[in-house]
């Protein structure tokens, strides 16, 4: 009942066909943790991989894909609990975009997205 944003389609088709793998933890009572979130069920954080040749080679740098799914107009929050020291958006070849520095927040980063806009944000660590 519904429409797709409501009934959780874009979750439960990425559920389906990326399942979670269970690994064996130290201890019972560890906390649960992750190190990416994202604010709005609107927003599909797709891709999370290390910065290739177009972000200089950064070993210190990742570079996190987003999209939005709905077809809405959204502001969502991206947190990570990495130790992150500059965040930038980039082109789709890893590149920073002129202007494209994002303030680091308490919230995390503040992202604006366009119906089915794709987003990449390199990110850097502090050492």
């Amino acid at each position: 009942a519904g429409s797709f944003q409501e009934a959780g389609v874009i979750q439960q088709a990425y559920s389906l066909n990326f399942p979670l793998h269970v690994v064996p933890a130290s201890c019972a009572q560890c906390p649960a943790w992750s190190s990416f979130s994202v604010s709005s069920p609107a927003i599909v954080l797709e891709t999370v991989k290390q910065a290739g040749a177009g972000a200089e080679d950064r070993a210190e740098a990742v570079v996190v894909r987003l999209y939005e799914a709905h077809g809405s107009t959204v502001t969502a929050w991206l947190h990570t609990s990495l130790p992150v020291k500059e965040a930038m958006l980039c082109d789709l070849l890893e590149r920073p975009l002129a202007q494209g520095h994002l303030p680091l927040e308490q919230r995390g980063l503040r992202l604006s997205f366009t119906p089915f806009r794709v987003l990449s944000v390199l990110l850097v660590w502090s050492h």
